[in-house]
């Protein structure tokens, strides 16, 4: 299934039906008076979000909803049908936005939340409603109140626990094919990732959600590369893992390239807690590496090594990722969390 992370949709409630004008006439009943029947009332569209989708794709193929229109009051005081409602089905972490692409009017986080996007019309009052003891015989009655008609933007946002950052081949996918059972592109040229991957990765018999995005290269907020609009999905992860590449030549300003797109992107992304991990290292003898982590250490803090091909640290990695994710979600210690003593966020 292709995926899809932003998708434009056309959406109209349903407009009320008109109230009847009529008067009962029956054999042996001079004065039958009026009993024309208030119109239903139309329908709402409504969004929802649902289990099982993690895309927009579903609406590339169909960008209009209309919700049905009430039906017409009848006569003998028959109030018309309510239209049907429509209901748009999307991924949970999709958030409804405004034409403008920036005012937020809803961000579904949770199965089976809802929201009313377009509230159908009233119907409208038939005869009947305007009987009154000097006017015994009205002749008018509201036409039904029209639907609301708008366009809206569906920005998905996927929601992982962990959030995988780095340059272009820096070896997020090898990473994330290594430790779960998702199975990216992986390949030896740059943006091979054109899409964000999630993957369940377990350790310490806990597990949690990784999201793995294309890479980012400098001026990226500024529409260079992919540009940052994939960096979204990361926004509601817990801890973001950091991978340098350390046979890049300059692990120092891949790292610094990454946190300044970081920074201008916003959003509080260069703020939230991060694992910086020196990637590749089967590729480096003893010395490079200690050298390299010491120059990576002075400017981001500690540092880990790791392998995601030959599998070297990868286990201490995702321990470290899981420790900050159950810290901020407040998960409970596995047991051999409990051993091992205090965690260390």
């Amino acid at each position: 299934m292709k995926f899809l992370d932003l998708a434009k949709v056309h959406i109209r409630s349903g407009s009320g039906g008109g109230g009847a004008i009529s008067f009962r006439r029956e054999k042996f009943i001079e004065y039958g008076g009026p009993d024309g029947g208030d119109g239903g009332r139309g329908g709402d569209v409504i969004a929802e979000a649902v289990d099982g989708l993690n895309t927009l794709i579903d609406f590339r193929y169909q960008q209009h909803f209309f919700a049905k229109n009430g039906q017409h009051g009848m006569g003998s005081q028959r109030t018309g049908a309510s239209g049907a409602d429509i209901v748009l089905r999307v991924p949970v972490g999709t958030e409804i936005l405004e034409e403008d692409e920036e005012t937020v009017i809803a961000d579904l986080t949770e199965v089976g939340q809802r929201v009313v996007l377009a509230e159908g019309g009233n119907g409208g009052w038939g005869n009947l409603h305007f009987k009154s003891s000097t006017n015994q015989a009205p002749r008018r009655a509201n036409p039904g109140q029209p639907g609301v008609e708008r366009t809206l933007w569906l920005r998905l946002k996927l929601i992982a626990d962990a959030g995988l950052l780095g340059l272009p081949n820096a070896g997020k996918s090898t990473f994330l094919a290594a430790t779960s059972n998702a199975r990216p592109k992986i390949a030896d040229y740059p943006f091979t990732t054109l899409h964000p991957n999630l993957g369940v990765v377990g350790v310490d018999g806990s597990e949690f959600l990784i999201a793995d995005i294309p890479g980012l290269i400098e001026g990226a907020h500024e529409g260079k590369g992919i540009g940052d609009r994939f960096l979204g999905h990361v926004e509601r992860c817990a801890v973001l893992l950091h991978l340098v590449d350390g046979t890049s030549g300059d692990p120092v300003g891949d790292w610094r390239t990454v946190i300044e797109e970081l920074e201008a992107y916003g959003g509080g992304l260069a703020d939230k807690p991060r694992v910086t991990a020196l990637n590749k290292c089967d590729a480096l003898d003893e010395e490079e590496r200690a050298f390299i982590r010491e120059e990576l250490e002075a400017v981001a803090g500690p540092v880990m090594i790791m392998s995601g091909v030959s599998g070297e640290g990868v286990t201490e990695v995702l321990r470290a990722l899981r420790k900050t994710i159950a810290a901020a979600r407040g998960w409970t210690k596995t047991v051999e969390e409990e051993d091992s003593g205090p965690w260390q966020p």
